[in-house]
């Protein structure tokens, strides 16, 4: 008896259990429902046109010299005369003189040599006389054959003149030893170290300063390979009669002293003979004029050992479509309103990126796009494809359509 009564007690419970479960589910209160909302939405958008882009582009380098020298004497002796051109960053002029030696020795040789010199002269003279005197004593004595050059006394004329061969150069090489403790500058240029002063006694193996010249100054630029092909780069090739390839495209060099741009301009002169192995760049050579001249508008020279931004003229791409890389989705595709305001989704091809610290951050496209079609500017989701949209074309607001407010307005709720 315990048994059933348990039995119908559980089967009681169930029963109502389920029954409540069913009344709660009819009787549960519908959810509110939430207005649809239309799928309308402001954007900023642009009309295409078809434009020429002159492409900049940008890179940078370190100022180099084009020509730079160590300057060591050619004879030794005691340095006697320093001139105040010969100090670090010291300008001085093509054959400036720049360090004296002593020249006391030198000047005592150049008279020894000439001395020497005068002694082979009379030498040679008497030689001659007596080469003349045995052709005529031979000629007295009736003989018919050939004299020997022993008795014509020639081996005695050669090595007379050989001797006075020998004193010439001799003298030559004093008088220009004495003209070398003069050193005077090889170029117009300026010092970079200087590492004698006055009674120090120098040799052929002492470097006297380290020097640059100031007729131009050189700054190599790395491009990528993806820059190559927009760049006119100077190329030198095999079996061309002329070494010197004609200039090429123009840049702009630029930092800032002081908080202040200061810009230069150049020409790209050259490119290297081969690409760099670990970067895979090319670089080119660009050459400014005169960079230490004093300026008009006051800035500072283009010293060695800057580092400068340079922004390089290359290709002008012909009809082209300027956007901001902003209207790109995926990297390769645009929003395009079509017709009905309805935005549709086209693949474009990318011709150039502008980039660099100065650049405004726009794609150049070559295909893919047609003149006055309209392209969507805001960024939307990956569901924006099909939508309709009310588009503010080039900073214009669309005129107002029935039931709106106002031109740009949204439709007023009924």
């Amino acid at each position: 008896m315990n048994i059933l009564r348990q039995a119908i007690i559980v089967t009681l419970i169930t029963a109502v259990c389920a029954g409540g479960y069913h009344f709660l589910i009819k009787t549960k209160p519908e959810p509110p429902k939430l207005p649809q909302i239309k799928k309308v939405k402001d954007i900023e958008a642009m009309r295409l046109r078809k434009v020429d882009f002159p492409i900049l582009v940008e890179t940078f380098g370190t100022v180099e010299p084009q020509t730079k020298s160590t300057l060591s004497p050619e004879v030794a002796g005691r340095v006697t005369e320093i001139s105040g051109s010969l100090r670090e960053g010291g300008f001085f002029e093509a054959g400036d003189v720049l360090l004296k030696i002593e020249s006391i020795d030198y000047e005592a040789g150049v008279t020894i040599a000439a001395g020497e010199l005068a002694q082979a002269e009379a030498t040679l003279r008497e030689e001659e006389a007596r080469a003349e005197q045995a052709a005529e004593d031979w000629k007295r004595l009736g003989r018919k054959e050939e004299p020997s050059d022993l008795v014509l006394r020639k081996p005695q004329l050669a090595e007379a003149r050989a001797r006075l061969a020998s004193a010439e150069a001799r003298l030559t090489q004093a008088r220009k030893d004495l003209e070398r403790t003069t050193l005077r500058a090889p170029y117009a240029g300026q010092v970079l170290e200087k590492n004698v002063d006055v009674g120090q006694y120098v040799s052929p193996s002492t470097v006297i300063a380290r020097i640059f010249g100031v007729d131009y100054a050189e700054i190599k630029l790395p491009l990528k390979k993806e820059q190559l092909g927009f760049v006119e780069v100077p190329e030198h090739y095999r079996g061309d009669a002329n070494v010197d390839a004609p200039d090429g495209p123009k840049v702009r060099l630029h930092t800032e002293f002081g908080g202040d741009e200061v810009s230069w301009d150049g020409t790209i002169v050259r490119a290297q003979s081969s690409i760099d192995t670990m970067s895979f760049q090319l670089f080119v050579v660009a050459q400014v004029k005169d960079p230490y001249a004093r300026r008009e508008d006051g800035k500072p020279p283009l010293k060695v050992g800057l580092f400068v931004n340079a922004e390089i003229t290359g290709k002008t791409l012909k009809d082209v479509f300027v956007l901001p890389a902003s209207a790109l989705r995926e990297g390769r595709e645009v929003l395009i309103v079509g017709d009905g305001d309805v935005l549709e989704s086209r693949e474009v091809h990318i011709v150039w990126k502008e980039e660099g610290a100065d650049a405004k951050d726009n794609v150049i496209i070559d295909e893919g796009l047609k003149d006055g079609e309209v392209v969507c500017l805001t960024p939307l989701g990956y569901g924006a494809v099909g939508a309709k949209v009310i588009p503010t074309i080039d900073g214009e607001a669309p005129p107002a359509r029935p039931g709106e407010g106002g031109p740009g307005k949204k439709p007023a709720k009924p």
